[in-house]
């Protein structure tokens, strides 16, 4: 950096070269006062300013007796001009000479260093008859220091009133310009955070610059911005499990939730409201949960719904179909029935019957109530379908592939036993029906001839209590030569048959 000076010159009246008292004819004199006086003459000059400037002349003063000008003709006057310390400042040319009076010698001042320094004139040659003063031409150059600019200094990297995330925020730095020294830049200082969240890190911060010049000026600036949080808190919610094992939503076992909250930037700022962990151990429909968390970044939320039901249906019952114990003949099983259920929570998705059938033998009919979480909950009924155990035809009529023959419009006893699981069955009402069928001659079965009954006694059905059977009359169809198929069908759908020929 470059420091000006001002410089001063001062000139003293001083006979240089002649003795106090003598009388002079002519002076030596400059332009820096035009007068010749007792007062000291003053050149100022800047360092690294202008060169400073001045004339030398003859001034005719006629002091030694001579009127005029001593300079005449061919004489001349050689002066040397000299500076008494030349690393202050320098004076051109060194040498000047006078042919006349009124000639002007322009000399230069030149600056190089902060100080004082007297410009003196010596006499060289004066080859005329005259004297000549050469104190009134002395003068003294002071050179001071140029005058200071103060430096220039800006805050750059950052702008007044911005905000920044945290941990993102633009490196600081100090621009200085100064005319003397030059430009320069170097880091701001941070100042301290201040706001309700600095332990953070979140805040008003202000960076300042202070630069002093070598000439001693001060320049200072300061800008001011915010760091704040860009993001809100996160909130998650886990489940465990970690969905619902139920259906539609429902969850059939114990339920935990834990929420998670993070806000890495603020943590200091952070306030949450309804996150504490929680287990569902009841029954319960939908219910919502919400973990909020505020923070210097902002608001955030989540939200959980839980439905738990882990009770099955209750109070299965059949509601129609066999019923448990039940026993059926083929003819008499009921149709499939169906089934309710009540469920408290989720209320029922469903009721089935299973395992239904109107075969003989032995069954179990399921109903499997479903609730709409998927708790199920069954109640069974066993029945037996069966059928009664026919005997017969007893003699004279023959089974077991028999044609039998008989004479046409005969009487022909059908004689038959019923039993029931074992049970002899006497009632006539467990008989359905009898039927008699024409039906071809099979070719080549043997034919058996039965006794004919002259006195039929009778063709409605009953039960021989002595006999211990039941008979049925069957009065033959006229004609000859035509076959029958007799069926007998008790009321489970049994059948007893015998063939016929009639002869």
């Amino acid at each position: 950096m470059r420091v000006r000076y001002k410089a001063f010159v001062v000139a003293a009246c001083t006979a240089l070269g002649l003795a106090p008292g003598a009388a002079f004819a002519d002076d030596i004199g400059n332009n820096l006062d035009p007068s010749v006086d007792a007062v000291a003459e003053v050149m100022p000059l800047t360092l690294g300013g202008a060169n400073g400037g001045t004339s030398l002349y003859v001034i005719p003063r006629n002091g030694d007796g001579k009127n005029g000008c001593n300079l005449t003709g061919t004489t001349e006057l050689k002066v040397s001009v000299a500076s008494s310390d030349t690393a202050v400042a320098t004076v051109s040319p060194t040498t000047v000479t006078f042919t006349s009076c009124g000639e002007v010698r322009p000399l230069t001042v030149v600056p190089h260093g902060q100080g004082t320094a007297m410009v003196y004139l010596t006499m060289v040659a004066n080859n005329s008859d005259g004297t000549f003063n050469l104190a009134p031409a002395q003068f003294t150059v002071t050179v001071s220091p140029p005058p200071n600019t103060a430096p220039a200094v800006v805050v750059a990297g950052v702008t007044a009133g911005a905000q920044y995330a945290v941990g993102s925020v633009p490196a600081a730095t100090c621009q200085v310009s100064d005319l003397e020294d030059g430009s320069t830049s170097f880091p701001a200082t941070l100042g301290a955070v201040s706001g309700p969240y600095a332990a953070d890190g979140l805040g008003s911060q202000t960076v300042s610059c202070s630069y002093t010049d070598a000439g001693g000026l001060t320049a200072v600036a300061s800008e001011t911005y915010v760091i704040v949080d860009p993001t809100a808190p996160v909130v998650t919610a886990q489940t465990t499990p970690g969905t619902p094992d139920g259906h539609n939503g429902w969850y059939v076992s114990d339920v935990s939730l834990d929420w998670a909250v993070a806000e890495p930037e603020s943590p200091n700022s952070l306030v949450t409201t309804g996150c504490d962990d929680l287990s569902v151990t009841g029954d319960q429909l939908a219910q919502a949960y919400t973990c909020s968390a505020t923070s210097a970044g902002g608001v955030a939320a989540s939200s959980v719904t839980i439905m738990r039901d882990a009770t099955a249906p209750s109070g299965v019952q059949f509601v129609g179909g066999p019923v448990n114990g039940g026993l059926y003949f083929p003819t008499t099983v009921p149709q499939p029935g169906t089934c309710t259920a009540t469920d408290a929570t989720s209320g029922m998705d469903g009721c089935e019957v299973s395992g239904y059938s109107a075969a003989v033998g032995s069954h179990q009919v399921t109903a499997t109530a479903t609730d709409v979480a998927g708790n199920s909950a069954t109640a069974t009924a066993n029945y037996e379908v069966y059928t009664l155990q026919l005997s017969g035809f007893f003699q004279p009529v023959d089974v077991g592939g028999v044609l039998n023959t008989v004479k046409n419009g005969s009487t022909v006893p059908l004689k038959f036993r019923v039993f029931d699981r074992g049970v002899e069955q006497k009632s006539t009402s467990i008989i359905k029906q009898f039927q008699q069928q024409k039906t071809g001659c099979t070719t080549g079965a043997v034919e058996d001839a039965i006794e004919e009954i002259a006195n039929t006694g009778g063709t409605s059905l009953r039960y021989d209590s002595t006999a211990g059977q039941f008979i049925q009359n069957w009065k033959t169809p006229s004609g000859a030569s035509s076959c029958y198929t007799v069926v007998v069908t008790t009321i489970d759908g049994s059948t007893l048959s015998a063939k016929f020929k009639l002869k």
